[in-house]
């Protein structure tokens, strides 16, 4: 396992690091501290200059007008995108185009043509029903939403919880079962509903330690929608809903460490300038130790996660790397950003820096996307019956 970076992705990475830095970073100094979105005409202008660097829509595939990156660069940006403010949720506020709905690549053309291209051209926008009050670390035991088929059409009832960005949306993919509960996972099955189909509500917008966007709770009561509606097929939708989960945790992680260089990186300037007890605090033991730390967390992560981004890219399996990634880059990223506030003291806990808004929204990632806990028994399942191959065997 190594990694050096070519030519191209050294480019990349100069050229968003530049954006961040110098568009996004300054921006926030007028914005409120909580503040996760721009006003229209800002984004607009961001997005403009983000096209002239030919890196809208990161995640889309060339054919749909994406750069077509692999997995690794992508991985590299998505640390760069990260560092600032609000930039482990909104990275920097959808100017690099918005949320990956990769299950749209699949779906039919009278679908790409209504809803995929729209999202892709910044007209539309979407959410992602999963989750649901009985559960969300096991959706395919959890799911009680239920489907049931009338003559072409199909009728929706349920309940969805933790849902981002619904309130706003145009339309979202709404996970429901239509086989019986033996059916498990291939009873699950995916659809495309519009947000003023009659009987949807968002109930209520759930807050959470997390600024600005909050988690919405949705109701489904007798949501009639068509035939057409259904995003690939039958009793295939947890299939499409897994493969989303397990990519889209690569990113997930690289947000984190993101987040985790730009509060080592303020940590550092600060111990360099700040003095006590007569010397400056970088002179301290005490300092340099948890700055030592800091490095260590943060490479082990990076590793770790640009390792599974590199499986992915080669094809092979990759959901225990993807797990692991998620583990080290949501716990050691925390425990960088607490250090980064120990070392600031009063003044790591004010509105006044990006460190106390990352602590509390880190905190959310240990949980968010499959908890440490669940990926600890994917590692543990995909070790005892030998699925996965330890570093010692490759």
């Amino acid at each position: 396992m190594g990694f050096a970076f070519n030519d191209v992705q050294r480019a990349l990475i100069h050229n968003v690091r530049s954006f961040v830095r110098n568009e996004i970073v300054p921006l926030e100094l007028e914005l409120d501290p909580d503040e996760s979105e721009l006003r229209p005409s800002v984004l607009d202008g961001l997005r403009v200059k983000t096209k002239q660097m030919g890196l809208y829509n990161l995640d889309a595939p060339e054919e749909f007008g994406g750069p077509g990156l692999d997995t690794v660069t992508r991985t590299l940006l998505a640390m760069e995108m990260s560092q600032h403010r609000a930039g482990l949720y909104s990275a920097c506020y959808g100017a690099f185009g918005q949320p990956d709905m990769a299950q749209l690549y699949e779906a039919t053309d009278e679908q790409k043509e209504r809803y995929l291209h729209p999202v892709l051209r910044g007209e539309k926008s979407s959410f992602f029903a999963l989750t649901e009050p009985a559960g969300g670390s096991d959706p395919a035991r959890s799911i009680q939403t239920r489907a049931k088929q009338d003559g072409d059409d199909w009728i929706i009832n349920g309940t969805k919880v933790f849902i981002s960005g619904a309130d706003s949306a145009d339309f979202g993919l709404v996970f429901a079962r239509t086989g019986d509960r033996e059916s498990g996972r291939e009873g699950i099955t995916c659809f495309i509903v519009d947000a003023d189909t009659p009987g949807f509500t968002v109930r209520r917008v759930i807050h959470t330690l997390r600024s600005g966007h909050y988690p919405t709770e949705l109701v489904f009561e007798d949501v009639r929608v068509p035939g057409s509606a259904v995003l690939g097929e039958v009793g295939q939708g947890f299939a499409m809903a897994s493969e989303r989960l397990t990519k889209n945790r690569i990113p997930y992680a690289a947000g984190c460490i993101g987040v985790a260089m730009a509060a080592h990186r303020l940590a550092i300037e600060y111990a360099g300038i700040r003095s006590v007890f007569g010397q400056k605090l970088a002179d301290h033991e005490g300092i340099q130790w948890m700055l030592v730390e800091n490095e260590i967390d943060i490479r082990s992560a990076a590793l770790v996660t640009l390792d599974a981004a590199e499986r992915a890219d080669s094809g092979e399996p990759f959901r225990t790397e993807v797990a692991l990634a998620k583990i080290v880059a949501t716990e050691s990223s925390g425990r960088v950003v607490d250090r980064a506030i120990q070392i600031h003291g009063g003044y790591g806990v004010t509105k006044d820096l990006p460190l106390e808004r990352w602590y509390r929204e880190l905190r959310i990632r240990r949980i968010g996307e499959g908890t440490t806990e669940t990926q600890k028994m994917i590692v543990s399942r995909d070790l005892l019956r030998g699925r996965y191959a330890g570093l010692m065997d490759r």
